[in-house]
């Protein structure tokens, strides 16, 4: 228990003013708040915002929060057994990647504010775009709180000079709380910029001031940022399928939906600075992202957080914080829960980066699937519940705050034909309806087959072991073993170990070294390959399957990974470790997003490749087909196939040939002996990454020589460039440079010819004696 106290002097007479109040923008969470021991209010919810009217006279005061727990709310530890009773990020309670820390205080900003007659609480803006008149609009939206007993009339400006629009409203405030709503005409002889998401366009915004002259003579002035997209949820008949479509257009285009699933970026949120979130959010932008889901066993993210979004190109879908659990729907519950949900999104609907909304994560499908073992006599008291807090409450003051964006229920869910059913359809993971979550971790993750045709693929992956530099630091050396205590402890995810031995075990021999720190550091290392060949195989399943129908199945328009980032250090699904350190398979995302890729998959002895494009135009390009043997620099076979058509933002198959054929074609070479790589060239520089496809499992490769890998290092500007050297072809080549803090270009790439240059982008001064000395480099022949 805590009690956080102050005692402070009112800088001004309090008589002076009508309303003195005392705001906090968050309290963690169950709390009574006094002043002077007069109780002001008690708190139960971590995401409102809470305002209490004090009385007080001049002179010294003591302000105090300290815990509250009535039996109304059976104590915060015991919620968590008896079902969410306050609103609290749940994750602090620990989750399968994650520590159980259930922080309690405050959390975010406290003030006092005093104001006469009137006060602006929120203010927002969101765009329209009128197609009958091909004109932008802006629907200004402000809220105050009116203390005079009179209503207030005044004026308010709007002026955005770049787009050569001033526009000036008569308004009259009623006395109370209420909201006035402007809509602005934007100029149509000025040419708008739209927002656009990373690698579709420029993310423009236009600074606008709008001012209040009031009665009285008081004055308000706004600076804000006023974004124009449009974004519509696209659920409609396909031909050939049974089912909707789930894909989202963005000014009009349709979007495939590159991503990842945000966590919180740690267990203790003042720990999280601008920079933390910079680095992590542009990581995303900088690995050919588009879009993260927040998560909703988490918090709604702070104000930077989204800037940060609207500058780079994030596209946000935004969970409510409610997961995977039941929750009450008492009157007392549901309105401190319609609070939160009017404050979150009139806090955050004027960015444009958030494109979505949804109600839960997986609550749907928890009573769908009767996680809960629920007697089937009482399922229909749950999905009343479920229908009274998410449709009832949420969905109506979403709809009511918000207008310029589409919501949904749950994730996954059927979309409309779970509102057909009852808002809890009877299969949410259907593939031809919604979003699906999908995990498997005992089959074969290099299988595509394996995978859902799902219409969009918005939970999935693997899980892999952080950099042994991130582990060595909360560490001693006795914990440094797969097996150790420390390693067991820090596993949260039931036989989440042997599940990552189980896959590597699929394709890879596993490390038998008697030296029991290089067995450890070889076995991250595995782990680490074995999440990225996985979640590539899984992802480029999706990306080619978003233009073709497969017996109903497919139009695949979205993939986004579990997860982005971590809590803190331990194994994950996260692509960048606790700290903001690229795993392997980050790297693999960069070219697996990357906006022109060529995929391969085999089906019945035929290997086909795909041209997958995000680009906004047709191209004529080659594609270039290199056949190399595991035992030679020199390839065995090169074929390139010209005038290749790769159409705009669509997966369109260009190259097909039996296994058998192409290697009769390319002498001296099996399954076992050899590996195949291809790209797509075209003019203007225009080239994608280079992909692999290999042949059979690498334990069973034949010819694979012991490689010696050399690198020097040179500095240029701010940057560091990596001449790498190799003897001979080395699968997997991953450069490692322990604690300093950066990323390099490529990494955990396949090796084929004698020479690579790397890039290093440090992210604090370095130097090159530092890089040499931190240097390691492993390739998978290193394993032993």
């Amino acid at each position: 228990n805590w009690t956080y106290s102050r005692t402070f002097k009112t800088p001004f007479d309090v008589r002076k003013w009508q309303k003195v109040n005392l705001v906090f923008e968050g309290v963690d969470t169950v709390a009574q708040i006094l002043i002077n021991n007069i109780t002001l209010g008690r708190t139960d919810n971590m995401f409102n915002r809470y305002v209490s009217t004090v009385f007080c006279s001049e002179g010294a005061s003591v302000f105090s929060s300290k815990p509250f727990c009535a039996e109304h709310f059976q104590c915060i530890q015991i919620h968590i057994k008896i079902g969410p009773r306050v609103q609290k990020e749940q994750c602090s309670f620990s989750w399968d990647w994650g520590p159980s820390f259930p922080t309690q205080g405050i959390w975010k900003d406290v003030r006092i504010e005093a104001y006469n007659d009137y006060h602006l609480i929120y203010f927002s803006l969101t765009s329209f775009f009128e197609k009958s008149a091909q004109q932008w609009s802006l629907e200004i939206e402000s809220i105050f709180d009116v203390v005079s007993s009179k209503p207030i009339a005044g004026l308010v400006t709007v002026n955005i000079p770049k787009l050569q629009t001033r526009q000036t409203f008569s308004v009259k405030l009623q006395p109370g709380e209420g909201s006035i709503v402007l809509l602005v005409n934007i100029n149509k002889s000025s040419t708008v910029e739209a927002w656009w998401p990373n690698g579709h366009g420029k993310q423009t915004g236009y600074n606008m001031t709008t001012t209040f002259i009031m009665e009285a003579g008081y004055q308000i002035e706004k600076s804000s940022k006023a974004y124009f997209r449009t974004v519509e949820l696209v659920q409609e008949p396909i031909p050939g399928s049974p089912g909707l479509s789930f894909y989202f257009r963005i000014n009009g285009r349709p979007i495939f939906i590159k991503g990842s699933n945000w966590i919180p970026a740690d267990s203790f949120q003042d720990r999280v600075t601008y920079d933390t979130l910079w680095l992590l959010l542009k990581s995303a932008a900088d690995a050919n992202m588009n879009a993260l889901r927040v998560w909703g066993g988490g918090v709604y993210e702070q104000d930077e957080f989204y800037d940060i979004c609207d500058e780079i190109g994030i596209m946000i879908w935004q969970d409510f914080m409610f997961a995977c659990a039941l929750y009450p729907t008492d009157q007392y519950y549901l309105e401190s829960i319609r609070a939160e949900v009017s404050h979150q999104v009139r806090r955050l609907k004027s960015h444009p980066s958030i494109i979505l909304w949804s109600g839960n994560n997986e609550n749907e499908a928890a009573i769908a699937s009767n996680w809960f073992s629920i007697p089937y006599a009482d399922r229909e008291v749950y999905i009343k519940d479920y229908v009274m807090l998410y449709v009832k409450n949420i969905r109506e003051i979403v709809l009511t705050e918000d207008k310029s964006r589409p919501f949904i229920a749950s994730s996954p869910t059927n979309g409309l034909e779970s509102v057909k059913e009852g808002w809890v359809s009877q299969n949410p993971y259907d593939t031809h309806y919604g979003d699906t979550h999908f995990y498997d971790y005992s089959s074969d993750c290099w299988n595509w087959t394996v995978y859902p045709k799902t219409r969009f693929a918005s939970e999935y992956g693997f899980q892999s072991w952080p950099s042994f530099s991130t582990i060595e630091k909360i560490s001693s050396t006795e914990d440094w073993s797969y097996t150790s205590n420390f390693s067991l402890h820090r596993q949260h995810h039931e036989n989440g170990n042997d599940q990552m031995l189980q896959q590597i075990g699929y394709h890879f021999k596993l490390p038998q070294s008697t030296d029991p720190i290089k067995k450890l550091k070889d076995t991250i290392y595995l782990t680490q390959v074995m999440q990225a060949q996985c979640i590539k195989t899984e992802t480029e399943f999706y990306r080619f399957s978003q233009s073709e129908i497969i017996k109903g199945e497919g139009h695949t328009m979205g993939a986004l990974y579990w997860q982005l980032n971590d809590i803190w250090q331990a194994p994950s699904w996260a692509s960048l470790e606790y700290g903001g350190k690229w795993k392997l398979l980050h790297y693999f995302a960069q070219n697996f997003f990357a906006p022109l890729l060529p995929v391969a998959y085999e089906d019945k002895g035929v290997l086909y490749i795909y041209g997958v494009s995000d680009l906004h135009a047709d191209h004529k390009l080659t594609l270039r087909v290199v056949v190399h043997s595991w035992s030679s620099l020199e390839p065995v076979c090169t074929l390139a196939k010209e005038g290749v058509t790769v159409k705009a933002q669509s997966a369109v198959p260009i190259y097909k040939e039996s296994i058998d054929d192409l290697l009769e074609r390319c002498r001296n070479c099996t399954r076992k002996s050899c590996v195949i790589t291809f790209c797509l060239v075209g003019e203007g520089g225009l080239q994608s990454p280079t992909n692999h496809h290999f042949l059979s499992s690498l334990k069973d490769a034949v010819g694979l020589e012991k490689s010696h890998i050399s690198a020097s290092v040179s500095q240029q500007d701010d940057i560091y460039i990596f001449v790498l050297h190799t003897t001979a072809i080395a699968p997997f080549v991953s450069l490692d440079v322990g604690s300093i803090k950066g990323r390099f270009s490529d990494n955990g790439f396949l090796m084929t010819e004698q020479k690579k240059v790397v890039v290093f982008y440090p992210w604090e001064p370095t130097c090159v004696e530092e890089l040499e000395k931190s240097l390691t480099l492993t390739s998978l022949v290193d394993v032993v």
